[in-house]
Order: structure tokens, then C-alpha cells, then sequence
């Protein structure tokens, strides 16, 4: 127990010296703003995942088949993209790599903008779900997950994907039987599935007045975080280089 807390609280507060500097804290806030916007999308778009692609498969699948609540064209536009924003993240990896603090201060710059034309929409659109407002968010949404998580990749940063918990889930159970009794950063992987989950928690309870505010919520965190990385990340910092 005390080496779970310790490990949770050097990933909340890094030292000076940690290799990985302030970027395990931003990536926890953006693994809560996948929770938030996954709840946008599973529960007010139609079943249908912008950040969690594993899901969108299935349910492609399921759609295919003739599964009633699910929609095909959701999930092939999601994916799209997706996968669009992913192509985007890892050129923007390729070209800002060499600093990674500011590789990800202006991922989430970028996915702030997304988001803002996201919240826009759904604020023209009076919190509604007609088809055009629908697809639109879907689209938006995408793009800024699949950058989030093509970022994210390239920070490689153990055990902080912000978009996918099932190695991190794996990690905690198979690695409890080490010798010592206990797994590799396991304060850090308690606090990614917590993070996804208060996101979520939060989406849902959001939800109930509406979209955007959920929407706002998620593009708050982008925007406090990017400013505060940009801030702290100067030039010749040692935990900014690529791993």
C-alpha cells in the first residue's frame, strides 16, 4: 500500500528530476477528458465511440448483422476520423518529436480548436442531436481523439495511453504475482482507470443538462493544460527530450 500511494502521488506531483517532468499529471487530465467525451458520444450521439475504437468495431460488426440501436455509418465515420486525426497526431509527432513538452502543448492546442468547433455546434444546434449536429460532433470529436492518442504513442510515457485501459487493467492483475508482491507503477495505472472512469462519471452526470456543457468541461482542461505546458516547457529541458 505504501508503494502504491507513493507511486500515485510522484505521477500527481513529479519531482524535479523525474524523467517524464509534468507530462504523467496532463495525460491523466486528458485520459478524464476521454471519459468525458466518450460519454458525449455513447450516450448522447447514438452508441458510438470517439475515442474508444475497439468499441466501434464491435459494433460495427453488431450493426452489420442487424443489432437494433447501432448504427453502421456512426462507426465507419468514426473510425474515419479517427484514424484521420491519428495520421495528423503522428506527423505532428514526426515534425515537434524533439520536444516533447511542446509536442503535446500544441497536440492539445490543436485539439482544443476541434473541440471549440465541436462546442459551437452543439451550442448552434441547442444541445440537439439532429443528424447534421450528430455527425458533425462525431467527426470533430474524432479527429481530436485519434491526434490525442497518436500523440500520446510517441510521448511514451508507461502506462499513459488517455485512451485505451485494457493493457493498463492487464498490467495491474498480471503483474501483482511479481515477487515482490506488487506491480511496476501501480499507483500510476490505479490513477489512469480512475481518471477514464471519474471522466465518465462526470460525462453522464453532465449530460443530463446537456452537451455542450460537457463539451465545455472537456475543452476547460485542454486549453488550462496546454497554456500550463507551454509555460513550463523551455528549451533544454531534460525530461522534454524523446525518449
Amino acid at each position: 500500500m505504501r508503494a502504491l500511494l507513493a507511486d500515485a502521488a510522484r505521477t500527481l506531483v513529479p519531482s524535479k528530476g523525474d524523467r517524464h517532468g509534468p507530462l504523467p499529471p496532463l495525460m491523466l487530465a486528458l485520459t478524464v477528458v476521454t471519459g468525458l467525451v466518450d460519454a458525449v458520444s455513447y450516450l448522447g450521439l447514438g452508441h458510438v465511440f470517439v475515442a474508444n475504437m475497439t468499441g466501434n468495431v464491435v459494433f460495427l460488426g453488431f450493426a452489420l448483422a442487424g443489432a437494433g440501436g447501432l448504427s453502421a455509418l456512426a462507426s465507419v465515420v468514426s473510425l474515419a476520423a479517427f484514424l484521420t486525426g491519428a495520421v495528423a497526431g503522428g506527423r505532428f509527432g514526426v515534425r515537434f518529436g524533439g520536444h516533447r513538452g511542446r509536442l503535446l502543448a500544441g497536440a492539445m492546442a490543436v485539439q482544443a480548436v476541434l473541440f471549440a468547433g465541436a462546442l459551437g455546434t452543439a451550442l448552434a444546434g441547442h444541445d440537439g442531436t439532429t443528424a447534421a449536429v450528430r455527425y458533425t460532433l462525431i467527426v470533430l470529436l474524432g479527429l481530436g481523439m485519434g491526434l490525442q492518442n497518436a500523440v500520446a504513442r510517441r510521448l511514451g510515457v508507461p502506462d499513459l495511453t488517455t485512451t485505451v485501459l485494457t493493457l493498463t487493467l492487464t498490467g495491474i492483475a498480471a503483474d501483482s504475482g511479481t515477487s515482490r508482491g506488487a506491480a511496476p507503477r501501480p499507483g500510476r495505472r490505479i490513477l489512469s482507470v480512475l481518471a477514464m472512469f471519474l471522466g465518465a462519471l462526470a460525462g453522464a452526470l453532465l449530460l443530463k443538462v446537456g452537451v455542450s456543457l460537457v463539451l465545455a468541461v472537456a475543452l476547460t482542461l485542454l486549453v488550462a493544460g496546454a497554456v500550463a505546458l507551454w509555460r513550463l516547457s523551455v528549451p533544454g529541458t531534460v525530461w522534454a527530450r524523446a525518449p
